[in-house]
């Protein structure tokens, strides 16, 4: 095995040793459940005849006698989202092959799934992030019966994959292997969808011609086919070893993907209590994973939202992450893959290129990678080289692509698109925060221009209508923190701004709030910590301040005299009542007590 990398080494090293109270504590609670409470061991026969009173009689009797292992499945389907409708169908199968198995599976229960797509720009995006730690709990309440022996979850989306891995990990002694429903097929090119919208922004087409081009965009079953949250989720539970090997990207409602599922549902089985391969999740979720998939983010150009929710999974292991870690890994780690936003190429094509099995291959021989962690294919990290595949209905693994299908997606260790992953902390009076630059071309990635200050992405929407922006300056849109409105994305900005930066103007933004996974060709410094309602020094900032943005340097300054800068008063923002409207309200405690983006937005108790 190759030498790790000593920057990834002294990394891991950091993280261990920061996290060693905290993580000796959750592991002295795993173990503490796991000989507290095996499955079954301290139900009464009325908790278990309620358990098992809708199954069939055959099942009822194999559980009764304890001689069949159970498996509960948490799934996050509805037939609104795209990416997990094809969960309809999973019960049934997950139950045949269990059955086959010589085992069970009921479902434990669902949890919310809501679509940051349809939400964005409107009142529901102020609940997407903390539907995380609703389904975190939602998790927690379906593994509660204490009637399972492991547990299959079924998730693939932007909150929902961190949730369930936060919950899962509450039954750190179960063994857990997360089962994906893969991406829909390619629609449109994403630079043909980016070119409408842009279009429609400046009031170019109609809204005909902008619903044309999205619904041809987004058309079937599966995850949205751009490299955003989603698909950077199934990046990362493939690489953290929570995925059979090359699970990740092959389409929802095909029989390769149909044998996937059952297979999990057979090797969850194999790695149960009962057995002598015992597996739980967190032995699997360790400081050397979490670091694995920092680096994987990094090298495929994955979501800023992993920056809050990667450590906020971390965080629910006992493991201590900083942003100051992912600036490290990221110098240490090349771009080896070109997936819109920061490229032309979709999740489908990265797959056809060689996909998970090639950059996993060239990140271990690079030493990127540790090959030495537990993952549920029980087998290391190399396993992970292997792709799946059926021969006469049959499924097996196979060595994966020796060489990149396509050298201007997916690119080697020795030929980079970048020598670094492309995000960076930037520091400094305003706050800390993440830029992704992997998108940004080299010309854009330094701004010095005055502040034009909005509290709503709205007014800046209507600034622009009204022929305001037609300048170079740096939008400050403030207010937009975990505390203020639950953190939504400001997606709508984004047309806007690669508008204007088209048209030769100099143009960036600042703020609190969240971008995701489609945070593109625009400068873009997100999720700056502390947020304006914990007194964050981005409330400061007034209109025509001159802010000087420099991404290479990971500098975000005001140049503003040291003792009027120290004399301003935070611009805290005033009560809405209607933040209180459509299902908002009834968040209000979770808004009040999280915790900065750096430290996850955790909303739990600290």
């Amino acid at each position: 095995m190759p030498t790790l990398h000593p920057r990834i080494a002294a990394v891991t090293d950091r993280v261990r040793d920061r996290s060693r109270p905290s993580r000796d504590a959750y592991l002295s609670r795993t173990r503490e459940s796991a000989a507290a409470f095996p499955a079954r061991s301290g139900l009464s026969c009325a908790n278990l005849a309620h358990a098992y009173a809708p199954m069939p009689a055959g099942d009822k009797h194999r559980l009764a006698t304890g001689v069949a292992p159970n498996i509960g499945i948490i799934t996050s389907y509805n037939d609104m989202l795209s990416a997990h409708q094809p969960y309809e169908h999973y019960p049934e199968i997950i139950r045949k092959a269990a059955r086959l198995a010589s085992g069970l599976a009921q479902v434990a229960g669902g949890v919310p799934a809501m679509c940051d797509g349809v939400t964005q720009g409107n009142p529901g995006m102020e609940m997407s992030l903390f539907s995380r730690d609703v389904i975190a709990m939602s998790t927690a309440i379906g593994l509660s019966h204490n009637v399972y022996d492991a547990a299959l979850m079924l998730g693939i989306c932007d909150k929902i994959v961190p949730g369930l891995v936060i919950g899962a990990l509450q039954f750190g002694h179960l063994p857990t292997i997360f089962v994906p429903a893969g991406p829909m097929s390619s629609g449109i090119s994403n630079a043909e969808k980016a070119k409408t919208r842009q279009q429609f922004a400046l009031g170019e087409v109609g809204r005909d011609a902008l619903l044309e081009s999205e619904m041809k965009a987004y058309h079937g079953p599966g995850t949205c086919t751009f490299y955003g949250t989603a698909n950077s989720n199934q990046m990362l539970m493939e690489v953290m070893g929570l995925h059979l090997p090359g699970a990740a990207f092959v389409h929802p409602n095909t029989p390769l993907r149909d044998a996937l599922t059952a297979a999990a549902a057979r090797r969850v089985l194999e790695i149960t209590a009962r057995g002598n391969q015992y597996t739980p999740i967190a032995e699997v979720v360790d400081e050397r994973a979490i670091i694995n998939g920092i680096v994987a983010l990094m090298a495929t150009g994955g979501s800023t939202n992993h920056t809050i929710h990667l450590v906020a999974m971390a965080r629910a292991a006992g493991i201590q992450i900083t942003w100051d870690d992912f600036d490290d890994v990221s110098a240490a780690t090349p771009l080896l893959a070109r997936i819109y936003p920061n490229g032309k190429a979709d999740v489908n094509h990265f797959h056809a290129a060689g996909g998970m099995a090639f950059l996993i291959g060239e990140l271990l021989d690079a030493g990127l990678l540790h090959g030495d962690v537990k993952t549920v294919a029980g087998t290391g990290l190399a396993a992970y080289r292997q792709e799946p595949t059926l021969d006469h209905g049959t499924l097996v693994w196979n060595d994966g692509a020796a060489r990149s299908g396509d050298p201007s997606v997916l690119s080697t260790v020795a030929k980079p698109f970048s020598a670094d992953g492309g995000l960076r902390l930037m520091q400094g009076n305003l706050g800390r925060g993440v830029i992704k630059i992997s998108a940004v071309a080299p010309e854009h990635r330094h701004v010095r221009a005055p502040a034009i200050v909005f509290d709503t992405q709205e007014e800046m929407v209507a600034a622009h209508k009204r022929g305001e922006l037609q300048r170079d300056f740096i939008a400050v849109v403030r207010h937009q923190g975990p505390r203020a409105n639950g953190m939504p994305e400001l997606h709508r900005l984004t047309p806007v701004l690669g508008a204007l930066q088209d048209q030769g103007f100099h143009v960036g933004l600042v703020t609190d709030g969240r971008m995701s996974g489609a945070s593109g060709k625009v400068p873009m410094v997100i999720h700056l910590s502390p947020e304006v309602m914990m007194g964050g020094p981005v409330g400061r900032v007034r209109d025509g301040d001159v802010i000087t943005l420099d991404a290479e340097a990971g500098t975000l300054v005001a140049e503003v005299g040291e003792a009027e800068w120290a004399a301003r008063d935070v611009a805290v923002d005033a009560h809405d009542p209607l933040a209180e409207t459509l299902g908002r309200g009834l968040f209000e405690g979770m808004r009040a007590r999280a915790l900065t983006a750096e430290e996850g937005a955790w909303s739990f108790a600290a």
